[in-house]
């Protein structure tokens, strides 16, 4: 099979093609014809080597996580899932390829009217929303301000505060400023001037801080919230320094909360953007615009 693959660390030139054998499914197990695959921006990290000591990885590697497609094969003792349906989750062998393995506990099943590229803009995103909404205990009534807020993972976060009850503030650049009103949040730019912006907007206040972006708003985070209590970063490596929590905890990989919003997802009432598609031997270039902050919406790779 086709699968990309890194064999030492560096930039996205290290990303490269390979024709690999197709894994076999052990008991437990499934295996996925992939359709798609999400792009994420902790990929890029772990290619360039600067996340080895969180997340080692032995070489030679393929990046992913985030894929939807169709079943293909069943390891032995399975019966949660058939071959033919199409499903959306993750995957622990790499999702950079045209098969990968999972189990049942970490797919989904696709529903008709979602399609394979918005499928796969919600396993990882709705997974962090909901851990980092919990760690800030995020409540009805109150004020919440998110970084970073039209990205993949900004994108499901506002809707999920505002399912909540919250109202949200989110910055993001002037491009997106209807993009985030549409999604319910109330919008405003990044960058000089911010805190003054933001007090004229919410006057009583913010309750809690999301910083996605990882852009240098954690400062104007702190001085916002007069300390660093609940403020939570899933960017930003400076946090420790600055005292505030990174968000690196384990991903819960529900498949039933997964399969909720799918089908939210393809009924309109949960919206997923897609910013941009790739072809899976153009990884790289995914991974240039996912390294430099492309901005609205989720990066896909498409499978053929």
């Amino acid at each position: 099979m086709k699968a990309i693959v890194f064999d030492r660390f560096g930039g996205t030139e290290v990303l490269h093609e390979a024709e690999t054998g197709i894994p076999e499914p052990g008991p437990g197990q499934v295996r996925v014809r992939i359709k798609a695959v999400g792009v994420n921006p902790v990929e890029g990290k772990i290619r360039s080597g600067s996340m080895a000591a969180i997340f080692p990885v032995p070489l030679p590697a393929t990046p992913g996580s985030e894929i939807a497609g169709v079943v293909d094969a069943l390891g032995e003792g399975v019966d949660q899932v058939k071959v033919g349906d199409e499903v959306l989750g993750w995957s622990d062998t790499g999702a950079y390829a045209e098969y990968a393995l999972t189990t049942p506990a970490a797919i989904a099943p696709k529903p008709a009217g979602l399609d394979w590229t918005h499928a796969v803009a919600l396993p990882v995103a709705s997974d962090a929303a909901d851990r980092v909404l919990d760690l800030l205990d995020v409540k009805a009534g109150e004020t919440l301000l998110i970084h970073g807020a039209a990205g993949a993972l900004g994108t499901i976060a506002v809707q999920l505060a505002t399912a909540r009850g919250a109202r949200v503030i989110g910055t993001a650049g002037p491009g997106n400023q209807e993009y985030l009103t549409s999604l319910g949040a109330t919008a405003t730019t990044y960058g000089e001037g911010l805190v003054e912006r933001v007090r004229a907007l919410a006057p009583d206040g913010v309750d809690a801080v999301l910083d996605a972006a990882g852009k240098g708003a954690l400062e104007d985070s702190i001085t916002l919230r007069d300390g660093t209590d609940r403020i939570v970063t899933t960017a930003d490596f400076r946090a420790g320094e600055l005292g505030v929590v990174f968000a690196e905890g384990p991903q819960r990989k529900s498949a039933t909360r997964l399969a909720e919003l799918a089908r939210q997802a393809a009924t309109g009432r949960l919206v997923t953007t897609v910013g941009a598609t790739y072809p899976l031997g153009e990884a790289a270039e995914a991974q240039r615009a996912s390294d430099a902050g492309h901005g609205r919406g989720k990066l896909v790779l498409t499978v053929a």
